[in-house]
């Protein structure tokens, strides 16, 4: 049995995210479905994260074993053949034994884009998110301060206890348990920018619990909107309860851009 590891982009609007469910269209279940098409093989292909309903992601890495000897160059052309125009099939490499998709990541990073309805300069018209733009940002109503959203996303670089910016997920008491540390990640990088008229936050943490990025994302906005101070996120940290943090950002504006793993396991 050969391990196999792809790295795909996808766009999720249609889809009821990564995780196979029964009777809906999930990204895991049509690449399983387009697998058993081309090899007449049934696996089940583990990524690196579950991305819920309506996140896209540009380097979603999955892995799964094949009996059947196929050359890599073969492997991409065939399963974009048979997968719908919404899942691309960026590279397909053999990955040494043990090799996991998830478990083997030691860093993540995400993108989160928003289209400020009110500009960022103040000076400028109140603006319209375009059809085509609409399914791949948040159209936000508040007016965004750059300067306010980066003061706070520097706040959470280092390690943390992230407890306060998860949901609720029932998968994660069964595989932690009561383990206090199971909500502490290192966040190497949180950053805004401003570019072509979307705000974007890009993040890069040794991993994240359920809904962190977008729990972040809405927490920060509402510092950048002036309807939280900009000095209460060491406060929501330490409080270690998700009802101290903002809002949660609209799934449709995040991506999983990339996933890295130890060099070893780079082939």
């Amino acid at each position: 049995m050969q391990v196999w590891k792809l790295i795909l982009s996808y766009d999720g609007t249609n889809f009821h995210g990564w995780q196979v469910q029964p009777s809906l269209n999930t990204i895991q279940g049509t690449l399983a479905d387009a697998i058993h098409h081309m090899t007449g093989e049934r696996v089940l292909p583990q990524g690196s994260g579950r991305t819920d309903t309506g996140v896209h992601a540009l380097g979603q890495v999955a892995t799964f074993k094949l009996a059947a000897t196929i050359p890599p160059a073969n492997m991409v052309r065939a399963l974009n053949q048979a997968l719908p125009p919404a899942i691309r099939v960026l590279s397909a490499t053999h990955a040494p034994e043990g090799f996991h998709a998830r478990h083997s990541a030691i860093r993540k990073s995400y993108e989160y884009r928003i289209f400020p309805r009110v500009p960022v300069l103040r000076s400028e018209p109140d603006r319209i998110c375009p059809p085509h733009v609409a399914p791949y940002v948040w159209d936000c109503p508040w007016h965004i301060d750059l300067d306010l959203a980066q003061r706070a996303a520097a706040q959470i670089v280092g390690e943390h206890d992230f407890t306060s910016f998860a949901a609720v997920d029932p998968d994660l008491t069964t595989r932690l348990g009561a383990d206090p540390t199971s909500a502490v990640r290192t966040i190497f990088r949180s950053r805004w920018h401003f570019e072509s008229g979307i705000v974007t936050y890009g993040v890069t943490g040794s991993g994240f619990l359920h809904h962190m990025v977008r729990n972040l994302v809405g927490t920060f906005v509402d510092v950048a909107s002036a309807r939280i101070p900009p000095n209460s996120i060491a406060e929501i940290l330490q409080a270690r309860n998700r009802s101290a943090a903002g809002q949660t950002a609209p799934a449709r504006g995040l991506f999983l851009v990339s996933v890295e793993y130890p060099a070893q396991a780079q082939l």
